[in-house]
């Protein structure tokens, strides 16, 4: 599974997840500053510009952005590997309110 793929599952309350309650965990719980920061960029631009739900692949969602947004294209090709990042699971940290995408580490 991705990072697409679990963002478009994931639902609280029967509503899509909030993107400022979705970080990037390594195995341990330690989040990843820098792919968070990377990640709640680029849903912020969704939540704004585009249509989560409506996108078959991540692809389709940098598409709506590339459409609407003067994004340049390196920006959008981080976007596009944020969100096919391949998880190994996630955890749902109550005492933090957050959810927890756990990534795989590279080999």
């Amino acid at each position: 599974m991705n990072v697409f793929t679990a963002l478009q599952f994931l639902q609280v309350d029967h509503a899509p997840l909030n993107h400022t309650n979705v970080i990037i965990t390594d195995a341990e719980g330690k989040p990843d500053a820098i792919l968070s920061e990377l990640l709640d960029d680029v849903l912020g631009k969704i939540a704004i510009f585009g249509n989560l739900a409506a996108a078959s692949s991540a692809e389709g969602v940098i598409d709506q952005l590339r459409m609407f947004t003067p994004l340049r294209d390196e920006v959008l090709d981080e976007y596009q590997k944020i969100l096919e990042q391949d998880i190994a699971g996630i955890n749902f940290a109550a005492k933090k309110q957050v959810v927890e995408l756990i990534y795989q580490p590279l080999i």
